[in-house]
Parts: structure tokens; sequence; C-alpha cells
């Protein structure tokens, strides 16, 4: 299995709502099922198959966060060359048809959030980011027809 890029922050969130779901979520669940069986009939329990739903969900959500963490290569921004995009850079892009600028850091699929100026290397935008230098083009489709960006600045 390929190793999957992070940062130490990324790979704390991670790590954060893995013990969450095991100490806290986890057992409230299971206190759930219980209350819910000792209401009776199980067959038309409502309370009980919701209960039992939301199990299936937080064991399968700790094996995710397991799996992740496991395969997990921990990349410090800091220590990435800035001659070209690379995971963990923050670029500084000026969109060419509007000159309006935008400012990202390229993080992996799990930390990703635009909000916060934070865009995943997977995403169309950040694979087309990556190996470029500072002057160069990037094309990217969007939903509203291409776009395309000069990437002004690696930080």
């Amino acid at each position: 299995m390929d190793r999957v890029p992070i940062t130490a922050e990324g790979l704390a969130a991670l790590k954060a709502e893995l013990s969450r779901l095991k100490t806290v979520e986890r057992p409230a669940n299971i206190l759930a099922i219980e209350t819910a069986r000792a209401h009776g009939d199980l067959s038309e329990n409502a309370e009980y198959a919701a209960a039992k739903e939301k199990q299936s969900f937080i064991g399968g959500r700790i094996q995710e966060l397991e799996h992740k963490i496991a395969h997990a290569e921990v990349i410090d921004p800091a220590k990435t060359s800035k001659d070209k995009a690379l995971f963990g850079n923050i670029v500084v892009l000026e969109n060419v048809d509007s000159g309006e600028e935008v400012r990202y850091q390229l993080v992996g699929p799990d930390e990703s959030d635009v909000n916060k100026g934070r865009i995943s290397v997977t995403s169309p935008l950040g694979r087309g980011l990556l190996g470029k230098k500072v002057d160069d083009e990037v094309s990217v489709q969007a939903p509203g027809g291409t776009r395309r960006y000069l990437l002004v600045e690696i930080a």
C-alpha cells in the first residue's frame, strides 16, 4: 500500500477523531443499544435499529482512520522545496481572466478545506499545480468552464 502524504496537524486531527470515537462515541452507542434493547421487541424498535446503524458507522470509521494513520507519511511543509509546487507548499494564483488572486496550501484529501485556504493535491486544481513553477499557467476544467491560473508565488 502506498504511503499517504499528510501534515503533522492533519495526522493529529485524525488521531484525535479516532480517540474520540473509541473513548466517547462507541461507549455511548453501546449504552444506547442496551437501553433500546431493554424496551422489548427488537423487530419493531426504531431506537434499536438506529443505534445498530450508528454502531456500524462508528466501526467503519474507526477502521478507516486506523488504516489512514497506519499509512500516513508526515511531510513537514517547512522542509519542502519552494522552486516548484509540492505537497505542503502555499501557492498564490492569479485568475488569468479576472485578475483575482487566491492563496492555497496544497494538502492531502483529509485536510482539504477551501474555506481555510487548503486544497487537496488530488483535486483537479491541486493535480494541475503539482510540479509547476512560478509563472507557469494552469488550466482547470470547472463546472462553469475552463479556468486559467498563473502561478504567482510559492511559499
